[in-house]
C-alpha cells in the first residue's frame, strides 16, 4: 500500500507539473515575449545615431503598405485595407494582427541595426541576480539591444511598443470608441501584467511613452483627429502621412473617377522620441523590493554615481511635452523633478 501511495503521489506531482507547463506556455504566448533592456551598463558607449536608418526602413515599409493597399482596395481608397496593409508591411508579416508583432519587429531590428546597436546578455546585465521565481520570462529570453536615437539610449523593444501597442491604443480609441484615459489604463494594465510585473518583475514607464507616441503615429496616418500633444495652430498646419487623391490619368483611362492613397508626409521618428524613452531617465518600477534592491546594487557596481533619473532636464521637458498625460507615462521620480 505504501508503494502504491508513493506512485499516486508521483503521478499527482507529474500532473501538477504538466498543468504548470501548459499555463506557462499560454502565458508566454499572451506575454508576447515582452523584452527588457539594460540602460545602465552601455551608458558610456559611443553608438552611431540610428535615426537615419530607422527612418529609411519604415518609410520604405509605409510606401510598401500604401502600394499594396492601392492594389487590393477599390477605386475610392478603402481605409480598412490601408490600415491592414500598413501593419503587414511595417511588421513584415503575412497577417495584420496574428502573431507576436512587437517582439517580431524587435528581432528584425536587432539584425538590421546590428552594426549600430549594443547587445548584452542577461548574465552580464544589471538583471543578472533576478531568479526564475522573481522574473521567469526574464530568465528564458534574451535582452533587447539598445541604440542611440538622437542622443537618447533607447531599447529596440520600444519600436515594437511604438508600432504594436501604439496600434492597439489607436484601435481602442478610433474603432472601439474607448476614451483616451481608458486606452492609457489598458497600457498600464499590460505593464502590470503580461508585459511587466507578472512576467519579468519589471514595469517600464518608457514602454508606456513608446505606446503613447505610437498612438500618435497611427493617428497621423490619416489625421482624422487632432494630435493630443499639439495646440490649435500646430494641429492646423499638421499634415497626415497619407492622403486619398484623385488619379487624373487613371480616371481618364477608365472613364470614371479613380482615387488612390499617396504618401503625403515622410515619417520621422525624431517627432516622437525624447529623453523619456530612455529608461535611465524614465525609471523602471519593480514588483518586489527584493528585485529592486538586487538591480540597484548591480547598477552601483556598474556605475557608482548612477542615479535615476540620470538627466533631470529630460524629465522636465517630458513633463511639459506630455502635460496632462504625463502622470500616465512618467515614473514618479521623473514626474516630480523640479527646476532648481
Amino acid at each position: 500500500m505504501k508503494i502504491i501511495r508513493i506512485k499516486e503521489n508521483a503521478l499527482v506531482t507529474i500532473h501538477k507539473t504538466l498543468i504548470v507547463l501548459i499555463l506557462l506556455s499560454v502565458s508566454v504566448t499572451r506575454a508576447g515575449f515582452a523584452a527588457e533592456i539594460d540602460s545602465v551598463t552601455p551608458r558610456r558607449l559611443q553608438l552611431e545615431n540610428s535615426l537615419p536608418l530607422i527612418n529609411t526602413i519604415f518609410n520604405q515599409r509605409i510606401q510598401e503598405g500604401i502600394q499594396k493597399a492601392n492594389e487590393k482596395g477599390d477605386a475610392f481608397c478603402d481605409e480598412e485595407v490601408l490600415y491592414t496593409e500598413l501593419r503587414k508591411a511595417i511588421f513584415q508579416s503575412f497577417t495584420a494582427s496574428l502573431g507576436l508583432k512587437g517582439y517580431a519587429l524587435d528581432k528584425q531590428l536587432r539584425t538590421l541595426l546590428a552594426e549600430q546597436s549594443y547587445s548584452l546578455s542577461l548574465n552580464d546585465s544589471i538583471y543578472r541576480d533576478i531568479n526564475y521565481l522573481e522574473g521567469f520570462f526574464l530568465n528564458i529570453k534574451e535582452l533587447s539591444d539598445v541604440v542611440n536615437i538622437n542622443g537618447h539610449l533607447v531599447g529596440l523593444d520600444k519600436m515594437g511598443h511604438f508600432f504594436a501597442e501604439g496600434w492597439k491604443y489607436f484601435e481602442l480609441t478610433h474603432f472601439e470608441k474607448y476614451s483616451s484615459g481608458q486606452a492609457l489604463e489598458w497600457g498600464k494594465e499590460q505593464e502590470s501584467g503580461n508585459f511587466g510585473y507578472t512576467t519579468t518583475g519589471i514595469f517600464s514607464f518608457s514602454d508606456l511613452v513608446a505606446n503613447f507616441n505610437g498612438w500618435r503615429f497611427w493617428n497621423k496616418i490619416l489625421l482624422n483627429e487632432n494630435d493630443p500633444l499639439k495646440g490649435a495652430i500646430a494641429n492646423f498646419f499638421n499634415r497626415p502621412y497619407i492622403r486619398c487623391k484623385n488619379q487624373i490619368i487613371a480616371s481618364i483611362r477608365n472613364k470614371k473617377l479613380v482615387k488612390a492613397w499617396e504618401y503625403n508626409n515622410r515619417f520621422d521618428l525624431s517627432e516622437y522620441v525624447d529623453g523619456a524613452w530612455d529608461e535611465g531617465n524614465n525609471c523602471n518600477s519593480y514588483q518586489d523590493p527584493v528585485i529592486e534592491e538586487k538591480v540597484t546594487l548591480r547598477m552601483k557596481n556598474v556605475s557608482s554615481d548612477f542615479t535615476c533619473p540620470l538627466i533631470d532636464e529630460y524629465c522636465l521637458a517630458a513633463q511639459k511635452k506630455y502635460g496632462d498625460y504625463a502622470k500616465h507615462v512618467l515614473h514618479p521620480y521623473c514626474l516630480t523633478v523640479t527646476e532648481d
